[in-house]
């Protein structure tokens, strides 16, 4: 028998960080800052069967604690896993390149999955995104540095994010804009 998915929550400034994982560490969910449980009932197909229970993911918790601390980058450490075809799982490799501190556009993630004409694609997978924060969907902005939507908390939470990373915003509001890109 396969054993259960663990799930736990992280409290950031954001909200609380749920993540449900592999025994091993690997992510497969993390999506929202919402109850654990709500999320956890939120994994695909092939891992609902196997339910889940709070417990330790040491992988996560060091890292959402060194992200917090300053360590931009050490999200990108975890292990994840999210089902999507051959071009989404190369955006989401792609996005894990960008780092911190830094915000790409729709269009220019396109150009680094290979395909520059699919902007439209690589928002698509945005969306899709059920790894949130170790996939950093919140460093893909519109063209000119417009920021765009953010399904997991809103504008809000995708400016604080760009915020906590060094990324200035000129506010919180669906007009928000890059003030300038840390370089």
């Amino acid at each position: 028998m396969t054993s259960p998915l663990l799930a736990a929550s992280y409290a950031t400034p954001f909200g609380d960080l749920a993540v449900v994982a592999e025994s091993d560490g690997g992510v497969i969910r993390a999506a929202d800052f919402r109850p654990v449980a709500q999320v956890a009932r939120q994994v695909g197909q092939a891992h609902a069967s196997r339910g889940w229970v709070e417990g330790v993911i040491p992988q996560a918790a060091d890292a959402v604690a060194a992200w917090l601390e300053g360590d931009d980058d050490a999200l990108m450490t975890v292990a994840v896993e999210q089902d999507g075809g051959p071009f989404f799982q190369e955006v989401w490799a792609q996005m894990r390149t960008v780092p911190a501190g830094r915000a790409v556009s729709y269009g220019e993630l396109a150009e680094m999955a290979g395909r520059p004409r699919a902007s439209r694609a690589v928002g698509t997978a945005c969306a899709s995104n059920s790894v949130a924060l170790f996939v950093p969907c919140h460093r893909v902005v519109q063209a000119g540095g417009r920021l765009g939507s953010y399904g997991f908390g809103g504008i809000e939470n995708k400016a604080a994010l760009l915020r906590h990373e060094g990324v200035k915003v000129s506010d919180a509001t669906p007009s928000a804009r890059l003030i300038e890109r840390a370089s």
